[in-house]
């Protein structure tokens, strides 16, 4: 699995979340996670979210934090499984890193990470007819957002840079140490 920091501020606007995005856009081939730090702003023609599409939803955001991840041989199922563990791994590298103990008191419903009514993220697993794709934003501060949100900046996490190929580096882990879990068991 390959990661990748882009150190270019860049929109997330949903047409990276799209089948070989991340090796057609950045030349990461295969299991792929990219991550670069940009405003947010989804459009109707990008949603993927069928409640966020009925709703007409605003995901915008003035500064966040974008992974995407593209994973082959890997059900949308499983991708969603990943997805929320995402926002678990996410807490514990802010209470690592931040050193604040506000952090604890994050809590996860569904794919969403909440700081008592105040959202930290945004997220949605996909797939294609070749992958599943994932993309997990994060708020670096509160501007720009339509909804009362919490973040980065909350939890005294301040490198950015840093942070994401931390949380990469654990992520690729945990995807490596899952398909080499589906490999080393005998079935009878």
């Amino acid at each position: 699995m390959m990661t990748l920091w882009i150190d270019k501020k860049m929109t997330y606007d949903g047409s990276q979340l799209g089948p070989l995005k991340n090796y057609l856009d950045f030349k990461v081939l295969g299991d792929s996670i990219v991550s670069w730090q940009g405003p947010c702003d989804v459009s109707l023609e990008h949603m993927v979210d069928g409640e966020d599409v009925n709703a007409k939803a605003k995901i915008e955001a003035e500064n966040m934090l974008h992974f995407t991840l593209e994973l082959f041989n890997y059900p949308l199922s499983a991708a969603i499984g990943l997805q929320r563990l995402m926002g678990e791994m996410l807490v514990t590298k802010i209470i690592k890193m931040g050193g604040s103990h506000d952090a604890v008191d994050i809590v996860r419903k569904g794919d969403d990470l909440y700081w008592g009514e105040k959202k930290l993220n945004v997220s949605i697993a996909t797939c294609s007819t070749t992958s599943s794709l994932i993309h997990f934003g994060v708020n670096i501060d509160n501007k720009g957002t339509p909804v009362p949100t919490c973040a980065l900046s909350d939890f005294n996490i301040k490198d950015i840079a840093k942070f994401s190929q931390e949380f990469m580096d654990t992520l690729k882990l945990e995807v490596l140490s899952q398909k080499r879990a589906a490999v080393k068991v005998r079935s009878f």
